[in-house]
């Protein structure tokens, strides 16, 4: 019987862990940010934390204090999620229209962890960092705990390098996680496609880019998709309108703004550029 209950019970941890295996981790789920056009709730923020003569940043394990008591509603056991806006530190763009994009997809948001609540006093409370995915800092944003479902990633299947394409709505790559410029698979990037365009949570994009597009500012040789000096050339020129697109990769989108969404590249076939094109599959 013992070796039954055993068997049982190690029986349920491998379909959980299948289960799981088939979606988004946690971290996908909570510390990849979103980008959103819709004002984000500041009155609700971190004041400080403990020790706070030696700390200025804070991180999991420690206690921070917010601006909300027992008269605003906090009870004890409450959980808050934590994040910040943020801006590109370096302000060079990659892509000829990066700046426009970003300013049309709203302002990106960054996870920054769960508090869970501890002490309540009247207007302020104590609350444990449980989960952090970066720093939290004083000001920092405070909003109650909503789950988040994770999407069910679809069945394996391998890579069409040459698919056609879908005809449905057509975005591009504006960035990556913390304005990053390079993905690749199990990296986060965002496209200017969202829910206004009918993109949710779980909607498959596939990544593409064209044969001989010149959008990029990075430094590139031109016209080597049908020429390259001293190394051949075609009778005529072409352009990416008459050539097969380059297949990427794919990805699903795990978080949506009205004109953004959060995209967790699932495969690639090399690396992955701010500027490269998605479609919804």
């Amino acid at each position: 019987m013992t070796h039954l209950i055993a068997i049982l019970a190690l029986t349920a941890v491998l379909a959980h862990a299948q289960r799981a295996a088939n979606l988004p981790t946690e971290f996908d789920m909570y510390c990849t940010g979103v980008v959103t056009s819709q004002a984000v709730p500041h009155d609700t923020y971190v004041i400080s934390g403990v020790e706070s003569d030696q700390y200025i940043v804070y991180s999991q394990g420690q206690f921070v204090f917010i601006n909300k008591g027992a008269r605003q509603g906090v009870k004890v056991g409450d959980e808050f999620l934590v994040s910040r806006p943020e801006s590109d530190p370096v302000g060079v763009p990659w892509i000829t229209w990066q700046v426009s994009l970003s300013r049309a997809m709203g302002t990106t948001y960054a996870d920054l962890g769960r508090l869970r609540v501890t002490s309540v006093q009247a207007n302020t409370a104590v609350a444990l960092i449980v989960k952090a995915c970066d720093y939290i800092q004083r000001g920092d944003i405070v909003q109650a705990f909503t789950p988040r479902p994770a999407p069910q990633y679809k069945p394996k299947a391998a890579l069409d390098l040459f698919a056609a394409p879908s005809g449905k709505a057509k975005a591009m790559i504006v960035y990556g996680l913390h304005f990053g410029s390079v993905a690749g698979a199990g990296n986060i990037v965002y496209v200017n496609l969202g829910a206004k365009q009918g993109v949710q949570v779980g909607t498959y994009f596939r990544i593409f880019t064209y044969q001989d597009a010149r959008h990029d500012v990075v430094y590139a040789a031109p016209r080597t998709e049908y020429m390259e000096f001293g190394f051949g050339s075609t009778p005529k020129p072409y352009t990416w309108a008459d050539l097969p697109r380059d297949i990427l990769g794919e990805g699903i989108v795990v978080r949506v703004g009205p004109n953004a969404s959060t995209v967790l590249i699932t495969a690639s076939k090399r690396d992955i550029y701010a500027g490269d094109y998605v479609e919804v599959e």
